[in-house]
């Protein structure tokens, strides 16, 4: 997946078609263009009717170019899934298929995504050409990337991942001298894309481990947090023993069978036995077993 984003006029439909026309000349590759200005409707970027207007309608939920963004998103989702795994084509009840779908066929896309083994085993560049303004449009791309394990690359603005920079000064922006510069980094940039190509965007299995380390974190401090309540317990009573006349010798005694008592809760804790319930957290369930064990071992040295 090629972005290629920035300013209105900056050049990146002339790079785009540029990287159109090379890219297949390398052997065994495959390119294919998705403008947006083609894939989104003109119709979604019309004002709404300005109240009194006309008959009242329930609107969107969001602005018609936000909502026709998303579907397309949700398009180009449908068919890499296609071509990673042969799911099918997704149809007509996904909105913008059918937009989407014509664009795929004049850029012979579909022998590919159908099933073509020869089509999809050659590398396949997908040049996406847009103005990506704001930085979450480029992010949701960079997550599909992930999610797909596709190579992401980024062109005509600076951006995490692989990516290269351009520079000219807006007046000179549509001007034969800058499609030049265009053409003279031409090599390079299809090295960078290749190299893009050996590099694919990491799985989503950095978010597992985040989720594992905050796993960890809530487990210890559900531990923490039980062995602070066991420790008042405790203290209460060793309070409540000497209250009874209990033999000093005795008293130690207790204190080291509730201790080692709170040690095996809390390393059952620690090694997700105390299961959440209904009615209560792991934490709060060895809290409350605890003290009533404790309360167990007390009478015990009483009645002695």
């Amino acid at each position: 997946l090629c972005l290629l984003c920035g300013l209105p006029a900056a050049g990146k439909s002339s790079l785009a078609r540029a990287l159109r026309r090379r890219l297949p000349q390398r052997p065994g590759w495959a390119c294919a263009l998705l403008a947006y200005d083609e894939l989104i409707p003109p119709e979604a970027f019309c004002p709404r009717p300005a109240p009194g207007a006309g008959p009242q309608q329930p609107g969107p939920l969001l602005p018609g170019w936000k909502r026709s963004r998303r579907e397309l998103l949700q398009c180009l989702e449908g068919f890499l899934r296609a071509l990673l795994t042969g799911a099918p084509l997704p149809g007509p009840a996904q909105p913008g298929w059918e937009r989407f779908l014509g664009c795929c066929r004049r850029e012979g896309l579909l022998p590919a995504a159908e099933g073509d083994a020869r089509a999809a085993s050659r590398p396949l560049y997908l040049l996406l050409d847009d103005n990506f303004y704001y930085q979450s449009m480029r992010y949701e791309v960079y997550q599909l990337a992930r999610k797909c394990n596709y190579s992401l690359f980024l062109g005509m603005r600076l951006f995490v991942g692989n990516s290269v920079h351009f520079s000219c000064l807006l007046t000179s922006a549509v001007s034969d001298r800058w499609l030049f510069i265009i053409a003279g980094y031409l090599e390079q940039i299809m090295n960078l894309l290749a190299t893009a190509l050996e590099n694919p965007e990491r799985p989503n299995e950095e978010d597992t481990e985040q989720k594992e380390a905050a796993r960890a974190i809530c487990a210890a401090s559900a531990v923490h947090q039980a062995d602070q309540a066991c420790r008042r317990v405790i203290s209460q009573a060793m309070q409540d023993a000497k209250g009874k006349n209990i033999l000093p010798s005795e008293m130690k005694s207790l204190a080291e069978d509730l201790n080692k008592l709170k040690a095996e809760f809390l390393e059952d804790l620690r090694q997700g036995k105390i299961l959440k319930t209904q009615y209560s957290d792991p934490a709060t369930t060895v809290i409350s077993s605890f003290q009533h064990e404790a309360s167990n071992v007390v009478n015990k040295y009483i009645c002695k």
